[in-house]
This record gives structure tokens, C-alpha cells and sequence, in this order.
């Protein structure tokens, strides 16, 4: 097979151009609270409520997902983009993870709930499926609650994160 890397690039600088929502999905695991900003999030159904989002197959947080089943999205609003930052870079330790990131937990998940947020979703996982360097997880939703009105919002775009108004 050719080499891919030309395409990957055009692939990566063409999907840069989608603005996407930025959210943070959390999972509480043997006493760890692991999170990670998704902007690859889906509403899948609505009867029953499903929702989906993808994460590196060699993420902590997939690992995690083997053994619970349950997790979190918070919809960050426009105050939670040094949160979205930090919990996008690869590598960063799997301990203290939200140390200095206000957060409650949710009743339903147990998963941290990001206080800048438009609101939350919380899940039980539905099913796993391996789609190439990424899997795609989707989640029965238990719970949905709407956070602060007027805090504006945050997309993914060009690479960066960026405020709504």
C-alpha cells in the first residue's frame, strides 16, 4: 500500500475546517477521575436518548471504559476552554487530572461534571466498535441537565479552541 501520509494531512487540514462543539467526557475508575475534550460528539437517538463520541484505542480513558460503564459529557461553555486545553494534551499523567478544574459529580454516572459547562449528559455504555486508529463509543443516556444560560460556548476550529459568544 502507498504511503498515506500526503492524504492524512490534506484529510487532517480539510476536518480542521468543521467547527465542532468541545466537550470534556469523564469516567470515575479504581479512585481516578480520567477526562478527555471530545469534539467528536454525537446526539445518535433521541427514543431511547443515545449519544456518541470517539476516543484513541490506547487512551486511559478507553482502557477505563472496559470496566465501567458508565460516563460523562460536560458541554463546555465559553470559560472552559483552559480546561478543554489541558485535557487534550496526549501524555499528561493519569493522576490529578482535574486538580485546579472546578467539578461536581454526577448521581448517575459518578463521573466529574465540569462546572463550565452548558450542561451535562451522563451514560451508560451501549456498545464499543474499533473504527481504524479510534473507537467509537455510544452511550444510553441515564441523565441531562442544562448548566448556566448566556456563558456562551466553544468549537473546535482551525486547530484551536476558540469562544462563542
Amino acid at each position: 500500500m502507498p504511503d498515506q501520509s500526503d492524504l492524512i494531512d490534506r484529510f487532517r487540514a480539510t476536518m480542521a475546517r468543521r467547527p465542532a462543539g468541545v466537550t470534556v467526557v469523564s469516567v470515575r475508575h479504581a479512585g481516578l477521575d480520567l477526562a478527555m475534550t471530545a469534539t467528536d460528539v454525537a446526539s445518535v437517538s433521541l427514543r431511547p436518548p443515545m449519544v456518541l463520541f470517539c476516543v484513541y484505542t490506547d487512551a486511559r480513558l478507553r482502557e477505563a471504559l472496559d470496566e465501567v460503564d458508565t460516563w460523562a459529557l460536560s458541554v463546555l461553555d465559553r470559560n472552559g476552554a483552559v480546561a478543554a486545553d489541558r485535557l487534550a494534551m496526549p501524555g499528561r499523567p493519569a493522576f490529578g487530572q482535574l486538580v485546579g478544574i472546578a467539578h461536581h459529580r454526577g448521581a448517575a454516572s459518578g463521573a466529574a461534571l465540569l462546572d463550565d459547562a452548558q450542561g451535562w449528559v451522563e451514560c451508560r455504555t451501549a456498545w464499543i466498535r474499533n473504527a481504524g486508529d479510534h473507537d467509537v463509543v455510544v452511550g444510553e443516556v441515564l441523565d441531562a441537565r442544562l448548566g448556566a444560560t448566556g456563558t456562551g460556548g466553544l468549537v473546535h476550529h482551525l486547530g484551536r479552541v476558540r469562544p462563542l459568544p
